[in-house]
């Protein structure tokens, strides 16, 4: 081929790439945001326990946070945070052979502990995972409960959060919320602001229950309408909440 063939060629690649037909190399999809900053302290991670399970069983927590919950046999339930497995384990019991656990931490070492533990004592319907500090990672329309225990003060960014969080749950899944009824940076969540943050991502609160027996309250979310766009958010402050 000819310089001027070999010209021509190149100039009818280049028309051809103009012609409205798919781009040779695709744009990246462009990620969601900004989130806004939560106006708060944030508790920073000190242990992957609340307290012993020893200690916990003995006040009956498991069960009864999952009986508030309604937890069956054959649902599918996420354990965010899920730490050295407490509720991990117990849920993986309730839910039985046909339904499934998914526990994830975002701390590596604990989610390795955790995995060790479930091949350990054989839960063949738990998978243990490595989530991001604002991305719990989960797969669409799969969960009938998500379970956030004595962890949700320690989320940096929650809005973001939870607006990723929204598309995990089966439609009638609920959010569920244990926490101590305080100040963040004192390891827990004063209600009203769990609410308020909970509502500027689009969720309506369906139940709450004091709780002494697990450190403060019990609390369960649902999406209601639609999920707002990141810029639509505004953040809770936190003054005003107390």
């Amino acid at each position: 081929m000819g310089a001027r063939a070999g010209l021509v060629a190149a100039m009818a690649l280049v028309l051809a790439a103009c012609d409205g037909s798919q781009p040779l190399i695709k744009p990246k999809a462009k990620e969601p945001g900004p989130f806004p900053a939560a106006d708060r302290p944030v508790a920073n991670i000190v242990s992957s326990r609340w307290s012993t399970e020893e200690a916990r069983d003995r006040l009956d927590e498991a069960a009864r946070v999952m009986d508030m919950a309604d937890i069956r046999p054959g649902m599918t339930v996420a354990d965010l945070g899920a730490g050295e497995g407490y509720y991990t384990t117990r849920l993986a019991a309730r839910v039985g052979k046909d339904g499934r656990v998914l526990a994830e931490d975002i701390v590596p070492a604990v989610r390795d502990a955790l995995a060790e533990r479930v091949a350990r004592e054989r839960l063949e319907n738990v998978s243990v995972r490595l989530g991001l500090p604002a991305d719990a990672r989960l797969p669409a329309n799969s969960f009938d409960r998500i379970f956030m225990v004595h962890m949700y003060h320690e989320i940096a960014q929650p809005y973001e959060f939870l607006w990723r969080l929204r598309p995990a749950l089966r439609p009638g899944g609920l959010v569920v919320v244990v926490d101590a009824e305080r100040s963040t940076q004192n390891h827990g969540t004063p209600p009203a602001l769990l609410r308020c943050e909970f509502a500027a991502v689009g969720y309506a609160q369906v139940s709450f229950r004091e709780m002494p027996s697990a450190g403060g309250y019990f609390a369960t979310f649902r999406a209601a309408g639609e999920r707002p766009e990141p810029a639509e958010i505004r953040a809770c402050r936190m003054e005003a909440q107390r």
